[in-house]
């Protein structure tokens, strides 16, 4: 169905590890703050005023950012102040869609009666936020969520925008490229060599154009957005279709040894977490992002759907030996897993070949052990007295 109103909602936590610091200490507030040290998982908006952004070296961060207080990341904190906030979601509407721990689309249409209009709702939705959870979070509204997680960009830090359905590309259209869903510093540069700048100039390129600029799905992908053409709905409860886990590595040169214990390390999470959620999956996606900050992806589906951490990271470990030589050359300071094509667990035959053990016991037993006992009870030769990086909280699935 076509919607012609405004009431869509993408509401957005503000630099949200950050504030959460900030609201738990008072003496941080107005500060710049960096949280986390070798890498910045995330920096308080006058940390980023300087130059500070998130994935960025420690040393860098501190060269631009000097006076900033490096905090080490509390995850159990973001993950409370999450739900919380969820709460405040659903007790607003029952249609949120959950993108991360911090962000959502809200879908008012219905209470208009109830609640007032979609920017009342917006701004009651503010204050509740802040008022029971103690967190700033900014708000876009628009007909698509698109438009509404543009509108919320641009309003940010701590806002609120509502973008009316006959101003729709007026508001659209002067914004830089880099505010398109899947516009990147590649293809950014990619648009730029035509001088294509802005979202405008995007629009009146024909799609045939776009699709030889930057390959069919991507060229297809911006043309229908640059006209807001997004006609997907807020959904329920949909599950997601990938879990994954990706890992800072910082700039300093990293060896083969470092790389694949990296990778081992990701893909026991991952998998843990699949198998937590009774999902199995048919495809594995490496995805590393170069010193240059280039980005490179593989992928591999396997014939058959599994959750066996064995036959994961052996896939996982031949994609990363493909592109070895590319990492020797070039450097390497992200290694990221996805585990796609995801499907139930009680849905899926699992066949497995007669070396391995039986679905469900080695994995199991380590799952339960780890439950227990904690993340890092049980781990594997290669990661000891290896830092295993940070574990994100996710939304439930």
């Amino acid at each position: 169905m076509f919607v012609t109103a405004a009431t869509i909602l993408h509401a957005d936590l503000d630099a949200f590890y950050a504030s959460v610091e900030q609201r738990d200490d008072p003496s941080l507030r107005g500060r710049p703050v960096i949280v986390g040290g070798g890498v910045v998982l995330a920096c308080s908006y006058e940390a980023k005023r300087l130059g500070v952004r998130t994935a960025m070296g420690g040393h860098r961060a501190l060269r631009l950012c000097p006076h900033a207080i490096v905090v080490p990341p509390r995850m159990s904190a973001y993950s409370e102040a999450s739900k919380a906030v969820f709460e405040v979601f659903r007790n607003t509407t029952p249609l949120v869609e959950g993108i991360s721990i911090d962000e959502a689309f809200l879908e008012v249409s219905g209470l208009r009666k109830i609640a007032g209009t979609p920017l009342e709702i917006a701004e009651r939705l503010r204050g509740d936020v802040l008022e029971q959870v103690g967190l700033p979070i900014t708000v876009g509204v628009a007909r698509t969520k698109f438009l509404a997680k543009v509108a919320s960009g641009v309003a940010k830090p701590d806002g609120l925008l509502l973008v009316p359905p006959d101003a729709e590309l007026e508001f659209l259209h002067p914004l830089p490229v880099e505010r398109l869903w899947g516009v990147g510093r590649v293809t950014a540069e990619k648009l730029h060599s035509r001088g294509v700048y802005l979202v405008g100039d995007v629009a009146k390129l024909a799609r045939s154009s776009l699709v030889g600029m930057l390959g069919k799905a991507a060229g297809r992908h911006l043309h229908a957005l640059a006209h807001n053409y997004d006609p997907r709905p807020v959904r329920v409860g949909r599950r997601r279709g990938s879990i994954g886990s990706q890992r800072a590595l910082g700039s300093r040169p990293r060896t083969r040894a470092d790389l694949e214990a990296t990778l081992a390390g990701l893909v026991d999470r991952v998998a843990r977490r699949m198998r937590a959620a009774k999902r199995v999956c048919r495809t594995v996606v490496l995805r590393l992002r170069f010193a240059d900050f280039a980005r490179a992806t593989r992928s591999h589906t396997l014939f058959r759907a599994t959750d066996d951490t064995r036959i994961l990271l052996d896939t996982a470990r031949a994609l990363l030996r493909d592109v070895m030589g590319l990492l020797d050359e070039r450097g390497c300071t992200l290694v990221g897993i996805s585990l796609a094509n995801l499907d139930n667990v009680d849905s899926v035959q699992l066949v497995l070949p007669f070396d391995h053990f039986p679905t469900g016991s080695l994995d199991s037993a380590m799952d339960r052990v780890r439950d227990r006992f904690g993340t890092t009870s049980v781990t594997r030769a290669t990661l000891l007295g290896r830092d295993p990086g940070i574990e994100v909280p996710l939304l439930p699935d």
